[in-house]
This record gives C-alpha cells, sequence and structure tokens, in this order.
C-alpha cells in the first residue's frame, strides 16, 4: 500500500491476468466462471468469432453512466470500478468487479453507472444487438444469465444492508471476507493474500463511511494483530473475527 492509502497490485507475477488478447476462448482460465461457461465448443466458437478484445489502461473509463449501452462486456482481467454518480455531485460506488464479471446484463438501453478500470483491464466486448440475438436462441446461456443476475441482485441487496445497518468495523470486515471470497473462486484455491488494488477512498465510497474512518478501522485491526497490511493487499492474522464481524 502506497501513501495515498492505494493497495497496489503485484504486476510480476501477473495477478488477473487470465486471459491474453487473442487467445483462443477455450483456452481462457476465467470461463468456467463466466456466462459462457454454458456453451458447448462449436457455440464457443461462435461465441468467439462475435466478440472483440478490448483493453484498458488504469484509470480509463469503459463507459459512462447514461451512455447508450453498444456494447456488453465479459471481464477477463483486473478490477473494475462501478460507480452512479448523484444528482448533487457525489458519487456512490457500487461494486467491483473481478475477472469472470459480466456487464451488460441489465437490459436498460443506457449505462446505469460508469465503469472505470483500477487497473489495466481486459475484456471479451460484444456488439450488445449481435449478443442479444445469439443468447435469445440459446436457452441454457439465458439460464445462465438468470443465474447471473439473480447474483447480482443478492449481492445489491447485501450492500444495502451493508450500508444501513451495520457498524463501521462489520462493514470493513464484510468487505474484505466479501473479497476474499471472490478472489478465492477467481484464481480457484484459498488465498493468504487479499489483493486490494482499489484505495481507501474507493473502499470508503463503497461502504457509506469516510475514508479517515477506513483508515482508522484497519489501522485499529492492524494494531490489534487481525490483519496485517502487505505492499499488494491485507492477510488476515486471524481469520475468525472477520468471520464473526461479517455479513453472513
Amino acid at each position: 500500500m502506497d501513501n495515498s492509502g492505494v493497495f497496489t497490485e503485484p504486476h510480476a507475477h501477473g495477478a488477473c491476468g487470465h486471459h491474453v488478447l487473442g487467445d483462443d476462448c477455450r483456452f481462457c482460465s476465467i470461463r468456467r466462471l463466466s456466462v459462457c461457461s454454458a456453451l458447448d465448443p462449436d457455440e464457443l466458437s461462435f461465441l468467439e468469432d462475435m466478440s472483440g478484445d478490448a483493453a484498458f489502461e488504469e484509470k480509463s473509463t469503459l463507459f459512462r453512466q447514461e451512455d447508450e449501452a453498444f456494447s456488453v462486456y465479459n471481464i477477463t482481467a483486473g478490477v473494475v470500478r462501478l460507480v452512479r454518480s448523484l444528482s448533487d455531485g457525489r458519487r456512490q460506488i457500487t461494486g467491483f468487479a473481478l475477472p469472470g464479471d459480466f456487464l451488460g446484463l441489465a437490459l436498460e438501453k443506457s449505462w446505469k453507472f460508469t465503469a472505470e478500470a483500477v487497473t489495466d483491464v481486459k475484456a471479451c466486448r460484444f456488439k450488445r444487438s449481435t449478443f442479444d440475438d445469439f443468447s435469445e436462441k440459446k436457452p441454457h446461456l439465458m439460464r445462465r444469465m438468470h443465474e447471473f443476475a439473480t447474483h447480482e441482485l443478492s449481492l445489491a441487496q447485501d450492500h444495502m444492508v451493508l450500508l444501513g445497518r451495520l457498524t463501521a468495523e462489520e462493514k470493513i470486515a464484510s468487505f474484505l471476507v466479501t473479497m476474499k471470497r471472490r478472489w478465492t473462486r477467481v484464481e480457484g484455491h484459498e488465498l493468504g493474500l487479499i489483493r486490494l488494488p482499489m484505495g481507501r477512498q474507493d473502499i470508503a465510497d463503497y461502504l457509506g463511511l469516510t475514508i479517515e474512518t477506513v483508515s482508522r478501522v484497519i489501522n485499529q485491526m492492524q494494531r490489534d494483530r487481525k490483519l496485517v497490511i502487505v505492499p499488494d493487499g491485507i492477510r488476515f492474522v486471524d481469520a475468525d473475527y472477520f468471520e464473526h464481524r461479517a455479513l453472513a
């Protein structure tokens, strides 16, 4: 973590680098996590012909709130910040997309949030109309997309509880436990390191806290030997402490 409170992401070991632009979709290691896992090899080949590889540099924008949703995105590498701009100029971070996440499941004609690259990001990009036509002919793909949409709804409901009912300590514990579970799912095995490439301001805007509160609570957790802050994120020292305080 640097002095600005940003948990920097490692580059040497290729964290999140699950898909190289131009790779055959059959060999994409995040396919098991994504909507395209529902497709057989022939269907996958057809889907690959429909897709275009997209790469976004750190701090760049994939699309903006209220832009027309011409495309949909399957994130294959990196972390994306999802931001909702409020009428008074404030922002609310509604989530973070990781490899395997799909942006564009909702049927609205325009984006309801802005997507910003926290790290360098790679994605498979599909023309919205072409992807919709393809998916309508594939009931098994539609079922998989419905599962994703249901999961997103569950996350949104959890986020509402997190914002409104939990203490600052419980909010931060819930966030860290959730990120640990999500990275474990991406990597396919239990992780000791919880990568947090987003800054503390991002965490604060996601949890509905001030950056001062986030810093105070995390630093206190480290003083109490509940976690240790490392250059690429954090490591749990007392995992039971977090599981008992996190939103179930």
